[in-house]
């Protein structure tokens, strides 16, 4: 389902949880606030889908569209997708990824991007089975 403003503290934990998944380091300050602009507001250019079980949430992913220059056309950049471990498996990542290209579809993208780390190689199977490809590039940052 679409995240609600109530999600917003269990999305920032799972956001930790992802970064540790990840190995990298996540403050939770600001976020919540930040969040509910981008998520909540008139237009907003963030989507969060959440993934609730049992009365939790238990993963998430986020996505928005974005414009490729080489494609001359829109895309959907699905930004983040994260489970819990115990949930992994059953065929929810799918879900959610298919959840994303039909809206993205319907939204006139060509295609869905995304990205993850080398060493999430669990990760990276579960895209090759979903048929993705990927490209070999390094991304940047400037602060």
């Amino acid at each position: 389902r679409k995240a609600i403003q109530k999600d917003l503290e269990q999305i920032i934990d799972l956001c930790d949880e992802h970064a540790a998944h990840e190995d990298t380091a996540y403050s939770k300050i600001g976020k919540k606030e930040r969040f509910a602009l981008h998520l909540f507001s008139d237009n907003p250019p963030l989507t969060c889908l959440v993934v609730e079980h049992e009365g939790k949430l238990k993963g998430y992913a986020t996505y928005m569209k974005e414009y490729s220059t080489w494609d001359a056309s829109y895309y959907m950049h699905m930004d983040c997708l994260f489970l819990m471990p115990e949930l992994r498996g059953q065929g929810i990542g799918k879900k959610i990824v298919d959840k994303i290209k039909t809206e993205a579809e319907e939204l006139d993208c060509v295609n869905v991007q995304w990205q993850t780390p080398t060493n999430n190689t669990g990760a990276i199977e579960f895209y090759n089975k979903l048929g993705a490809v990927s490209r070999n590039k390094k991304r940047f940052y400037l602060l």
